[in-house]
């Protein structure tokens, strides 16, 4: 029978959280021409994404690091209470600037939900045995992230955008219920002042990236270079650092994060624009266009829970980062390379092996640093790759739009065309991965965990 502290009722509870600040990430894509059209705004569209990704990839640090200060349980539920909140606000919203703020509001929660689980998963399950629960997050996130299109389609084809916001509350009430009753965790011996002038600078750093690649305009990327510099002077003098500078000498953590960006570069880049595409290039309906994109879910799924259990089997990481990094940019080449003709068969099949490579290589990424630092870094470590990837993909997301629009693509013709120039530079982007990879440090995966936990 379970009880409070359990870990098999603390572990369905995470995977939840996973999985709902996940699937917001792409649930709206297929739902963006409904939403304009009831709200207005064509024009805004892009920003209904943008929003939530930018907001949740600012809280990432800021959650690790109150994690690491005030315990990981009450971060986790307060991030589940923003997560719900927005969510809420969401469904009601009667114009696309407000549904955009309700959006950063729902973001601020996803963010910390997703640092939050695998926080608590470093916390409870050594490295030698966390490959196979992070294959699990991987598995979920997976589902989330590529499954959105699919249940945002169908909402869209048979109910209202509005339903989309629908699932939130009382899927996130019920992990809020499961994790404030079985999660246990000791309090943090130390509580050092929170770096609040360097998570405000790296949230100058990222809006400025982001909104840069999506508008060109030099003002932001003013932003993002002044956000960096301010970052990199409060670093230097904070007691506790939002992100230490100190972390980045360590390989085993630099390079993480390095794959980690070009990672969700090119994923989320790829994913964003891919429903649109099958819809306005192929006639597609978003029904149709989210069953396609599911087979990089599949992909995913299966690589990341047959690679967590085998490097909780042989204590062995490194390998499944360079294999996949090297699948994952084949996948997106011969994508790249198909013809305008292409079928939904090809395209799923192309999809397919991205998402075997992309399965290999993201989870492990949070896992090598985990073990990579001491605990009392452990939160500060994980939101780290997590955050660095959400600036990969935010910047992704903001690049792919930008290239489109570059590409004068008001007709099929010229949408196809222009996608299939953003994949050929993401290409590159993961043989730069690859060979990050071939320089990842493998070391011993630790086999003691930073808490005793209940069976």
């Amino acid at each position: 029978m379970l009880r409070p502290g359990s870990f098999g009722l603390v572990l369905p509870g995470l995977l939840l959280a996973m999985l709902l600040a996940a699937l917001d990430q792409t649930v709206m894509t297929p739902a963006l021409p409904s939403v304009a059209g009831d709200l207005g705004g064509l024009d805004q569209m892009p920003a209904v994404i943008t929003a939530y990704l930018v907001a949740a990839t600012v809280v990432m640090p800021v959650h690790g690091k109150l994690g690491d200060r005030f315990g990981r349980k009450p971060a986790m539920l307060a991030a589940v209470a923003v997560f719900v909140t927005g969510a809420a606000l969401c469904g009601l919203a009667t114009s696309m600037p407000q549904l955009i703020v309700f959006r950063v509001i729902q973001g601020a929660g996803g963010g910390g939900l997703i640092i939050g689980a695998q926080a608590v998963i470093g916390e409870l399950v050594s490295p030698r045995e966390r490959g196979r629960y992070l294959g699990l997050f991987g598995a979920a996130y997976a589902v989330a992230v590529v499954g959105g299109p699919l249940v945002g389609g169908f909402f869209v084809d048979q109910l209202s955008w509005r339903w989309i916001f629908a699932i939130h509350p009382p899927l996130g009430l019920l992990a809020f219920a499961v994790l404030a009753w079985s999660l246990r965790l000791p309090a943090p011996a130390a509580r050092p002042p929170v770096d609040c002038a360097g998570a405000l600078a790296l949230a100058t750093a990222v809006v400025g990236v982001v909104l840069f690649g999506q508008t060109g305009s030099p003002g932001w990327l003013v932003c993002a270079l002044a956000g960096t510099a301010v970052w990199l002077v409060t670093t230097r003098y904070a007691a506790d650092p939002i992100l230490p500078l100190r972390l980045f000498g360590e390989p085993a953590f630099a390079i993480p994060v390095g794959i980690s960006v070009l990672i969700g570069f090119a994923l989320f880049g790829t994913l964003t624009y891919m429903p649109a595409f099958l819809r306005i290039a192929s006639g597609a309906t978003a029904t149709q266009a989210g069953l396609v994109v599911t087979t990089l879910m599949l992909g995913v799924l299966t690589s990341s829970v047959v690679s967590g259990r085998l490097i909780t089997r042989t204590g062995h990481y490194k390998v499944f980062p360079v294999v996949g990094t090297a699948v994952a940019a084949c996948g997106l080449a011969l994508l790249a390379l198909l013809a305008p003709t292409a079928g939904p068969a090809a395209i799923g099949a192309v999809m397919l092996l991205t998402g075997l490579g992309v399965g290999l290589v993201m989870q492990v990424m949070v896992l090598a640093t985990q073990n990579a630092v001491e605990h009392r870094d452990l939160g500060t470590a994980t939101s780290s790759v997590t955050f660095f990837r959400q600036i990969g993909a935010s910047a992704g997301v903001a690049v792919t739009g930008a290239l489109v629009t570059a590409g004068g693509a008001h007709d099929p013709a010229a949408f196809g065309g222009s996608l299939r120039t953003a994949f050929a530079v993401m290409a590159p982007l993961l043989g730069v991965a690859f060979l990050l990879a071939l320089a990842l440090p493998a070391r011993p995966l630790r086999t003691t965990a930073h808490v005793r936990r209940t069976p």
